[in-house]
């Protein structure tokens, strides 16, 4: 669905005539940043990558725009450990160059420790959805979660005219949220994830 069908089907399930187009779409948006604030889904990972050259060598790094979360940075096939920021401070301050072991966020950088001189360091994080801005606009709430998207619109609908339906709007988005999530977790846990591995290897 695009974001023409789907404030056309919330509009119906609203059943009003006092609800604008305009207001609708606020409703919609106003759904949008609650979800991002809850909904963890492969379908919202992004990766970023920063090359590290010796003329370049740098210990922040600029957190992309639209990151949520971060899942995990890592360099030269090793995760980063994160760790407080007074901790990187006195890291910083020995001015060791290396391989980076360690990583915090500051505002708007990611700080590493040790400073590398060259390669790449990846970042994997959830990123916001696209915003919604034209009625032939798609993202990923209204590909794989249209129900969702317009269950948590109505409910903010609800609030916004004093509709008694308010509670069974936000126990059907709370539990549209939850079959999303459990089903993206067990997607992750199923198959070779759940193989128990050896702890150890030896060759003939």
């Amino acid at each position: 669905m695009n974001k023409g069908e789907i404030r056309a089907h919330f509009i119906a399930l609203l059943n009003r005539s006092d609800c604008s187009n305009a207001l609708a779409d606020t409703f919609i948006d106003q759904a949008i940043t609650r979800i991002q604030r809850q909904l963890r889904v492969p379908a919202m990972e992004k990766q970023n990558t920063y090359d590290v050259t010796s003329a370049s060598g740098v210990a922040t790094l600029v957190m992309p725009s639209d990151l949520l979360e971060v899942i995990e940075l890592y360099y030269d096939g090793n995760s980063l450990t994160r760790i407080p920021l007074h901790e990187m401070v006195q890291y910083q301050k020995t001015g060791e160059l290396g391989s980076p072991r360690f990583f915090c966020r500051e505002q708007g950088n990611i700080k590493i420790h040790p400073m590398p001189s060259t390669g790449n360091l990846y970042l994997n994080y959830y990123a916001e959805q696209d915003p919604l801005t034209s009625d032939s606009d798609t993202n990923m709430l209204t590909n794989i979660a249209s129900d969702l998207l317009t269950y948590t619109a109505l409910s903010y609908a609800a609030d916004y005219f004093l509709d008694e339906r308010g509670a069974i709007f936000d126990q059907k988005s709370g539990s549209f949220l939850a079959e999303i999530q459990e089903h993206a977790n067990s997607s992750e846990q199923s198959g070779v994830n759940q193989v128990v591995r050896p702890t150890h290897y030896y060759e003939d």
